[in-house]
């Protein structure tokens, strides 16, 4: 929605602020379902975005909504192999303690890796406790 379509009250004066710093013509998108909405603005200080600019601000909120939302859950042996390392076991301590094999453990971490997109273990140990899934 363009900022100049909104009718509702603004009792943070949120559009005034945007004005105080140039930003007089904008828009808003608002996606994704009520209990995990992305809202994400648009702004610019010389004239009101086209439809096309619009549309494309639709689809780059829209895109990056789908790639910040969690992902498909963990397996509970994923999730024990990030709880571990994340307490600070090795590998090894990690792999005797879950009684699996190291390779099968870095299978497991892998999996995980890439369930969460990240690189890193811990990059996916800190998706995973960011998404409550350990």
């Amino acid at each position: 929605m363009r900022w100049s379509a909104i009718t509702l009250p603004d009792p943070f004066d949120i559009l005034g602020q945007a004005r105080a710093h140039g930003l007089v013509y904008g828009a808003t998108v608002s996606t994704g379902p009520l209990d995990e909405r992305t809202i994400g603005s648009v702004a610019r200080p010389d004239r009101e975005l086209t439809d096309e600019e619009l549309a494309q601000a639709e689809v780059l909120i829209t895109d990056l909504h789908r790639r910040l939302m969690p992902p498909r859950p963990l397996t509970p042996a994923q999730v024990e192999a990030l709880r571990l390392i994340a307490k600070g076991y090795r590998y090894a301590d990690a792999a005797d303690a879950l009684q699996i094999s190291q390779s099968a453990l870095k299978a497991r971490i892998t999996a995980a890796r890439q369930h969460l997109r990240a690189r890193i273990t811990a990059e996916a140990i800190q998706r995973a406790a960011s998404y409550d899934l350990i």
